[in-house]
Parts: C-alpha cells; structure tokens; sequence
C-alpha cells in the first residue's frame, strides 16, 4: 500500500457527512433509522465501513457531520468500533453538501488553513481500502497544491442512477494520478450511458473529494459568497457540549439547500480528477445491494432467515429473528421483510421505493419514517404492544450508561429486569436489580435506571396512563445534555 504523504507531513483530516434518509433503501433505511446507520454489511454499517477506510497512519480522527437526530447514533457507531472522533458537528436543519462540507473547512482551517481534508459519504461501499488509500495518496500532492480533487470510479455498466465526470481521453480514465477535469455530466438516460461507457472518456462522480480547508474557503468566497457569509456565521454562533459542536441555527438557515457540486464544483477552474478502478458501491437501491453482494449459484442473494424455492436473481432479506422468509419461484425480484412492514418489487424496479416512500407520508402511515426501534443515547427501546392507555416496551441499555434522572406527569410505569443489572432510584429509595426484579414508579415519581456494568441490560417497561407520548418527561439530569424529548 502507498504510503500517505501526510505521514511524514500533516495527517489528512476525513470529513464524514452523514446526512440522508436513504428511502430507496426502505423498508430497512428510514428517517429514523437511515441507511448508513442501519443496513448492515459484513457485521458493520456503511458508517462503521467509511470510519474503517480512515482509521489508520496518516489520518487524524474523523470529523463526522451529522443531523440533530442522529448525533448520538455517530457516537455509540465509534465506540462499537473503538474509534474516537475528531470532532463531531452537528447540523441544526438538513441542507445537503455544499453548506456541510464548507462548515467542515471553517472548523478545521481555524486551526490549520492548509489541513487537507478528505471528504466522504457515510452510505457509500468501497470494499478494497488498500487501493482507496494508494489513490488519496496519489492525489494528495494536487490537493496540497491548491485543487479540488474529486474520485471518479471506472464504469462498469451503463448506469443511470449516477452523474459522471468527463475526462479528455481514454488513457486519463485508467490513470493512476489525478487528470485534468473537462466537465461534470448530469444522470444520463439509458442511451446515453451507454454511450459514455463505450466512449472511454468517462468516470462515475463518487461524490468523494480530498481538498484543502483554504481552497474550499476560498471557493465558496468566489462562487458561492452568500452561502459562504451564511455558514460563517454559523460557525460563529456553535457551542459546544461534551460530546458535539452545535452549529447556529440563525445563520445555518440562511445557507442554500444546494449540493457541493452545484455550488462550488462545477464552477471552479482548479479542479482534477482522481481515477478509482476498485470496487465501489453507493448502495443507493435494493438492486444495489444484490448486485454487491455474494450470490448463490442461482444469482440469489439470501440474508437472515431466509430461504429461496426455484428462484433466480432475487434478494431476499429477512431482518425479524422468530419470522422466516421463503421465496418460491420468484425470479429478479427483491423481498425485504422487517418487523413493520415488507417490501415486495421487481429488482429493476429499485429506484422507484422512493416514490413508495413520499406515498406512504401522504397517506400518513408512521412505517414512512419511523419504526418499532428507536435509538436513544443510552442503548434502544422496541415498542412491542400499544393499546388505549398502556404500552409495553422491551429497553436495552448499553454498558456505562443511563437514563436521564426524570419523571411522567401522565404515567406510571412497571419494570421488570430480564438481564444484566441495574441501579434504579425512585424518589428516595436506590436499589440494584438482577434478572427477575422488579419495580414500580408511580405518576410522578423521579426515577432512573443506570448501568455501571460491563454487560447490557434488557428490561420490560409497562406503561399505564391516558398520556404515552415521549414528550412527557421532565428532566432534572442528563448526562448527554438533551434538551429535546429524546
């Protein structure tokens, strides 16, 4: 493997954007739980992929950037892995790319303006990390140099879910050093992604970018000044907790909803392409997913409990333990089964379950966004019955953590410890709780459960009231600093 020239110089800083709902992925990705968060490849998520293909000499920590709704989600991911973060910024409202990665250069240019930065999708796939770090580091002298270097990944089918990238001959395609950029080409219809892919002049757009943090200040100062003004001030405003840099939310509202290619990229003259012939995946759709993933002998991906009858060329995943999948006769299709919903498709009919998505919202079905898991800072709750006037939830609560010291106004609640073992203050009375224990917390009552253990902890929780909703708490302390309901 190519050593990184930062080794020896200063370490390239990954930048890891977070964003995105992923709703072509869906029943599995969500709002609430989306992809690069949720669909698990080879034991880890895409998040956990994309931190692994930086963990190592050359690069600092990864600064991560990430929505309101999913800060601690970046957390728990890290420490599963045993990788600490650099920084981790957090996003008062979504605004695609181009306001994220300009937040990312003021943060680290403050401390360095010539601190290169590599800039990364949390959802994409790239199997090989030894060929990713030779190409960052044969592209690293241009971007020390003062370009923009986008990746560009050799096409392997006429593909018309991607935009593209124009080089001026065949041989600049299969280099192996940063090329000359000529222009950026929109997603193609079928005939013309046909066409680039015999053409021999042309690359996907990755959406993958190592620059450093003064070239893309000074791009955005030049091409994109009012977003540049707006972002400026929101990195003016943050404030810090322990765990999070909070961006401003006056001046992040201000910047544009525009990706980084439409503010900045398409219109600066100082950009270069860095050719990537390994295997690299968006999984942007469930056709995706099959194709980058190890088929049967039938063409037949399998996941879960799963099993396939006479079928060719099907996905079939199945993510509920104690519910079985078949698929009989089935051929090209994806079938994806999760605890609330199945989704069933024609595999070439993948990119349009986004669609599905936005209907689903119209019809207001919570299966949109939502699902029975929700993670919180502490571990995770499933709700597993909701009738008029109680709930029943299974709650797991990682190793060293706690719930925040709070109380209901609208319900009582009944624990019941399944595993592990937990502190647990009722008011005035603080006890521990082995599997088979139990508790009760009246209306009111100020309670907290808190694991001092190596050892997760699993409990019932029994909630009785007219009022279930999560935003009746009142919270007293919280190790996390959350202000909001969860």
């Amino acid at each position: 493997m190519s050593s990184l020239t930062s080794v020896t110089a200063s370490p390239i800083h990954p930048v890891i954007l977070c964003g995105g709902a992923g709703t072509r992925l869906w029943p599995t990705s969500r709002r609430a739980q989306p992809k690069q968060f949720s669909l698990i490849v080879d034991g880890h998520s895409l998040f956990q992929h994309a931190v692994k293909l930086v963990d190592g000499e050359g690069f600092s920590p990864p600064l991560a950037i990430v929505g309101t709704g999913q800060r601690f989600r970046v957390l728990e991911q890290l420490a599963r892995i045993e990788c600490a973060a650099g920084e981790i910024i957090v996003e008062p409202d979504a605004r695609n790319t181009a306001p994220a990665v300009l937040a990312a250069a003021l943060t680290l240019g403050a401390g360095n303006p010539d601190a290169v930065m590599l800039v990364l999708p949390s959802d994409h796939r790239i199997a090989d990390i030894a060929a990713f770090r030779s190409a960052v580091a044969a592209a690293e002298p241009r971007a020390r140099a003062g370009d923009l270097v986008t990746f560009g990944i050799r096409p392997t089918r006429p593909e018309t879910g991607y935009g593209y990238l124009e080089l001026a001959t065949p041989a600049a395609r299969d280099a192996e050093s940063p090329q000359d950029l000529l222009r950026f080409v929109e997603k193609p219809d079928a005939a013309r992604a046909e066409a680039m892919l015999q053409g021999g002049v042309h690359l996907w757009n990755a959406g993958i970018f190592l620059m450093s943090a003064r070239s893309v200040i000074a791009a955005f100062q030049t091409h994109a000044p009012e977003i540049y003004q707006a972002v400026r001030e929101s990195v003016a405003d943050a404030n810090s907790d322990h765990y999070f840099l909070h961006l401003g939310k006056p001046g992040w509202m201000k910047a544009d909803n525009i990706s980084i290619d439409y503010a900045i990229m398409e219109k600066a003259s100082n950009m270069a392409v860095m050719p990537f012939a390994g295997r690299w995946s968006d999984l942007g759709d469930w056709a995706s997913v099959w194709r980058d993933s190890d088929e049967d002998e039938d063409g037949n991906v399998i996941e879960g409990d799963a099993l396939a009858f006479g079928c060719t060329g099907t996905l079939l995943r199945s993510e509920v333990s104690d519910q079985m999948l078949v698929g009989l006769n089935l051929d090209e299709m994806i079938v994806i089964a999760t605890a609330d919903a199945v989704l069933v498709a024609p595999r070439g009919s993948s990119q349009q379950v986004g669609r599905v998505v936005s209907q689903l919202r119209l019809l207001d079905r919570p299966q949109a966004d939502g699902g029975r898991r929700d993670h919180r800072p502490w571990g995770w709750y499933e709700s597993i019955a909701v009738r008029n006037g109680f709930q029943v939830k299974q709650i797991v609560v990682e190793p060293h953590q706690a719930l925040s010291l709070q109380s209901h106004n609208q319900r009582a609640e009944h624990w019941i410890i399944l595993a592990g073992t937990a502190r647990v203050t009722v008011d005035e009375m603080v006890r521990e709780l082995v599997p088979g224990d139990y508790v009760f917390i009246p209306v009111g009552a100020i309670h907290r459960l808190e694991n001092h253990h190596d050892e997760p902890i699993m409990m019932v929780e029994l909630q009785i009231g007219d009022y279930l909703g999560e935003d009746d708490i009142v919270r007293y302390s919280d190790r996390y600093a959350r202000t909001e309901a969860v």
